[in-house]
């Protein structure tokens, strides 16, 4: 198996668990949440599938902490702070990071391993998709564990980037 089929096989099956977590959850904002990180996978899945079959792609950033700071500051003028439902797929959130964090480190090995540039720039541009990733689960989960004060953070600044 190349490595574009291992990343399309990884990225099935990142599509496939956000989307199950998607729908055990019940906080809407959290639900987009999960639904765009599920999306980003398949966008990821189509990019790969066309390397593996030799068709010209590039990789572009979508930047999903922007998407998720709207999505945050939406819940915060709903007053969407009722997560009592969530507390039990905590779990499932720090399964989703190791993965997130699997990827990341995979993408960035394979970049270092291919004398290819083209390829090189593409598994970079994911491995920092994938650390967003990563730090967005990170933010979902400080906010399942603290709602009403993760939220109040009107700046949000826990979802910058490193």
């Amino acid at each position: 198996m190349n490595v574009f089929e291992f990343a399309m096989q990884m990225e099935k099956e990142g599509e496939a668990f956000y989307r199950e977590i998607a729908a055990k959850t019940k906080n809407p904002g959290l639900q987009k949440i999960f639904t765009t990180l599920a999306d980003e996978e398949v966008v990821h899945y189509n990019i790969f599938k066309q390397l593996f079959e030799k068709m010209p792609s590039e990789a572009s950033e979508a930047n999903v902490l922007d998407k998720a700071k709207s999505i945050f500051e939406e819940m915060k003028a709903a007053g969407s702070f009722d997560i009592t439902d969530e507390t039990p797929q905590t779990d499932a959130y720090k399964k989703a990071m190791d993965a997130e964090k699997e990827a990341y480190t995979f993408y960035e090995k394979k970049a270092e391993e291919t004398d290819d540039e083209g390829e090189k720039k593409i598994l970079l541009t994911f491995a920092r998709e994938e650390r967003r990733h990563y730090r967005l689960l990170k933010n979902v989960l400080e906010f399942v564990s603290r709602p009403d004060s993760w939220l109040a953070d009107a700046e949000f600044v826990n979802m910058q980037e490193d």
